[in-house]
């Protein structure tokens, strides 16, 4: 008996242990506790339904615990329906066995779902803000994920949740000029935060990777930040205008090409509205190209509409009322060449500076008489300050090549552009016509002091005659500078000494001035303006007039003489005369074909050779914008006298018309004139032409000329010549 109950012990004892090892290794199905769990779920909400298949009941003898797991079962929230890969749960023996049934904890593992069922789901479990903000920005895509959930004594869910999962072909719209497509990525979401890793995803049908990504609630607003990476981007125009406004601007932006490592963060409030963004960015950009419409071509004759970056090292920093770019690399316009740049930008003040290392292009400022060499090395710094009111201050620009040095001290522009003023200017160089200049511009008090030892002085004469009526508008405020330079080149061959006088700008015009110097043979050249009632009233004199006769394009081949200049200009309209004295004449292709055609060889042989002399030359015209009409044009000469009217359109058109009388003949008609003799006229050819009319037509650069021969003189002709007689 004894030994039958040893047995009998021995055979339950060993079928518990079997049991045991059975139902916590293969375990049992059931669906007892079906309506248990279902009732445990709709506790978290009454319109949840679920459709359970068998439970498999695995015993955990240990914690005297059974884990239930069911797979294949679906979740249904009035319309929409979840697919559960499974869900798994344990329950603890002395609840059951105390007939109190309770689930400590719940883990549901989804298949594929669309992730707005999901967030609808977890917003009924927990209206966290974060979901919230989520459901607003995605629009579509799939995840598979775990969902972890605990319950308190009561049956109600403990805000420890966790969700874990992966998420496909996600697709955010975030802002309205930014679409976020294609998102693969890890995370893991619980109460406090949430964690993204490894999201590749297109920006704008670009592709980016965010490494991680963290958002949290604190404080009543959503804290993001994260690392997001490109290896290589390419970004077209269109792409562009959708991240930067390049109609404010006068440039396009077009072919970019970079690759970038950057940290950001941000906060969204419950408005949905974006704050706090701070950026930071180390960007590598391999090729950008800039379509520029400025006319950069006056300064890099080169240019052709677009300079091209690339090689770029750029560090960004952004936050509110903060920006910081610096970077360095090359820029091409038709040969590589270095730049370096730092913007800085502080609520509304911006601070730039730049440094160019050019070495391989042309570069060249026209106002200046300046170009570079070629094979040189130049350093061109550029330094100064946005304000407030878009002044712009330059507090450097400085140029340096070699032993040339030009140096601007801070040039304020205003918001319209215009020079407000000047600090100084020191220029230090040898220019494009290889001469030396060493000047320096200073401000006193509203007005300037220009002073130096040597200055070509070519730009500054040519604009200081030519008629044109065209106003640049370059300077905002009236001044007067005073002058004062021991020597001014005229060209190579004519040098001034000691220029003194004044000049007094208004409404960006020289209303007066008084200027006088001396060539190096002591003639006299003075130049004065004077603006009464809005007329400007000029006066030039020079004893050479060469320098400034071969200024006219028309007019060429003088050498000699003496030039009386004197012109009244009122609005657009200027009257002026030209005076010049005992002066010779040789190399005019115009006169020559004239001479040739009208048969006066002789005269036209002494004009391509030693020259014809003339006593007086005198031009009376006006212009009106780009018109210039010849009143009258006189010359008289022992060899010749030509009159002669017309018109000179810009450079495009001239037409003129006029009479031209050998000697010989004012010699039998008027009687005043010595007889030069068989020498001019010809032995044979032309004896007997008493003159010939003439016309000269065309462009510029393809004059026609006309000659009719002519056998009486006009009354006109006849009674300037007799005045310029009587006048000499």
């Amino acid at each position: 008996m004894k030994s039958l109950a040893v047995r009998y012990g021995i055979f339950l004892i060993s079928f518990f242990l079997v049991l045991i090892i059975f139902l916590s290794t293969v375990g049992i199905k059931t669906n007892k506790l079906n309506n248990q769990i279902q009732n445990q779920i709709k506790k978290i909400n009454k319109d949840f339904k679920i459709e359970l298949q068998d439970i498999s009941i695995i015993l955990d003898p240990i914690k005297f615990k059974l884990n239930l797991k069911t797979i294949g079962t679906n979740l249904e929230y009035i319309n929409s329906k979840i697919k559960l890969e499974k869900i798994e749960t344990n329950v603890s023996l002395k609840s059951i066995l105390s007939n109190k049934f309770s689930l400590k904890k719940l883990v549901i593992s989804t298949k594929p779902i669309k992730i707005k069922n999901l967030i609808s789901l977890l917003r009924i479990l927990d209206n966290d803000p974060k979901l919230l903000i989520a459901q607003q920005f995605i629009k579509s895509g799939y995840l598979i994920a775990d969902i972890n959930i605990e319950f308190n004594e009561e049956g109600k869910i403990k805000d420890n949740f966790n969700i874990s999962g992966y998420i496909k072909k996600g697709n955010v719209n975030v802002l309205r000029k930014i679409n976020l497509s294609e998102m693969d990525f890890d995370f893991n979401f619980d109460k406090d935060e949430l964690v993204v890793n490894d999201c590749s995803f297109l920006l704008n049908n670009k592709n980016f990777l965010i490494r991680q990504l963290k958002a949290q609630y604190l404080n009543n607003k959503f804290v993001v930040n994260g690392k997001v990476n490109n290896k290589r981007l390419i970004l077209s125009e269109n792409d562009l205008k959708k991240i930067i406004d390049t109609q404010s601007f006068n440039f396009k932006l077009d072919n970019v090409e970079l690759s970038s490592e950057n940290q950001f963060s941000f906060d969204v409030d419950k408005k949905l509205n974006f704050n706090n963004v701070i950026i930071k960015s180390n960007i590598n950009l391999d090729n950008l190209v800039l379509l520029n419409k400025f006319p950069l071509k006056s300064f890099f004759p080169q240019f052709e509409n677009k300079i091209i970056f690339n090689n770029h090292k750029i560090n960004l920093e952004y936050k509110k009322d903060f920006l910081l770019v610096e970077g360095d690399g090359d820029f091409l316009i038709k040969e590589n060449d270095k730049i370096e740049y730092k913007i800085l930008k502080q609520k509304e003040i911006i601070d730039f500076s730049s440094q160019l290392k050019i070495s391989n292009n042309k570069i060249k400022f026209d106002f200046l008489n300046y170009q570079n060499k070629d094979n040189s090395n130049i350093k061109i710094n550029i330094k100064g300050t946005k304000d407030t009111k878009k002044n712009f201050l330059f507090n450097e620009i400085s140029l340096t090549e070699k032993n040339n040095n030009i140096e601007i001290k801070n040039l304020l522009l205003n918001n319209t552009n215009k020079i407000q003023k000047i600090d100084k200017i020191n220029l230090d160089y040898i220019d494009k016509e290889n001469l030396k200049n060493k000047v320096l511009i200073i401000k006193k008090k509203k007005n300037y002091i220009l002073k130096g030892e040597t200055f070509n002085g070519n730009k500054l004469i040519k604009n200081l005659l030519k008629s044109s009526n065209k106003n640049e508008n370059l300077f905002s405020e009236n001044f007067k500078i005073d002058i004062n330079i021991k020597k001014v080149n005229l060209d190579k061959d004519n040098i001034l000494k000691n220029l003194k006088g004044f000049l007094i700008l208004k409404d960006n015009e020289v209303s007066e001035a008084n200027l006088d110097s001396s060539f190096l043979n002591q003639k006299k050249i003075k130049l004065t303006i004077k603006t009464v009632n809005g007329e400007k009233i000029t006066t030039f004199f020079s004893g050479e007039a060469k320098p400034f006769i071969d200024r006219y394009k028309f007019i060429k081949g003088f050498d000699e003489g003496s030039l009386d200049f004197n012109s009244i200009s009122k609005g657009n309209n200027t009257n002026s005369i030209i005076k010049v004295y005992d002066f010779k004449l040789k190399e005019l292709p115009a006169l020559t074909k004239v001479l040739t055609l009208a048969s006066l060889q002789g005269i036209a042989d002494v004009l391509s050779g030693e020259g014809i002399r003339f006593n007086e030359f005198e031009m009376n015209f006006s212009r009106k914008n780009q018109l210039m009409s010849i009143n009258e044009v006189y010359a008289i000469g022992p060899a010749i006298s030509v009159l002669m009217e017309g018109y000179v359109e810009s450079d495009k058109l001239v037409s003129l018309r006029g009479t031209l009388i050998p000697a010989t003949t004012l010699n039998k008609v008027i009687g005043s004139i010595p007889f030069l003799g068989n020498i001019l006229v010809g032995k044979t050819t032309g004896e007997g032409v008493f003159g010939v009319s003439f016309k000269i037509k065309g462009p510029p650069y393809k004059l026609e000329t006309s000659v009719n021969p002519i056998k009486t003189l006009t009354p006109r002709f006849i009674t300037r010549t007799l005045e310029k007689i009587k006048k000499n």
